[in-house]
């Protein structure tokens, strides 16, 4: 399967570095494709938000598939019921899902249609972007 990718997507912060904004770009989501988030664990520190847009009738089902990287990846994959309507879903044991390129699979449930983006902060310190 060749996965559409997207990038996470981080805050711009501002001169005061007291402000962050992200300018969201979403991208649909293709079913028979599935979604690969690139470098989804770069940040290491727990902020990455999967944002869904379910615009189905009905609800459907994600799958975040087990990893590669680490061996709490044999606890296997996970589905979790997404709504119609929106969601954002927190990644919380980063790396069961971790692959070794450090990034993430996602696969979506027969009759998903929707939009997807991934956001996350910063770990550390970087220089204020103009």
């Amino acid at each position: 399967m060749t996965r559409d990718i997207i990038q996470v997507q981080y805050p711009v912060l501002d001169h005061t570095e007291s402000v962050a904004n992200i300018g969201i770009t979403k991208q649909a989501i293709t079913v028979a494709n599935g979604i690969n988030v690139s470098d989804a664990f770069s940040n290491k520190n727990n902020s990455l938000f999967i944002v869904i847009e379910n615009t189905a009738e009905a609800k459907s089902s994600m799958t975040a598939k087990a990893g590669n990287a680490y061996p709490n990846a044999m606890l296997g994959d996970i589905t979790i019921e997404i709504p119609v309507g929106t969601s954002a879903i927190q990644i919380q044991d980063l790396s069961r899902f971790e692959k070794s390129d450090g990034s993430i699979d996602l696969d979506f449930g027969v009759g998903f249609t929707g939009y997807i983006y991934a956001i996350a902060k910063w770990a550390g310190v970087r220089p204020v972007e103009d």
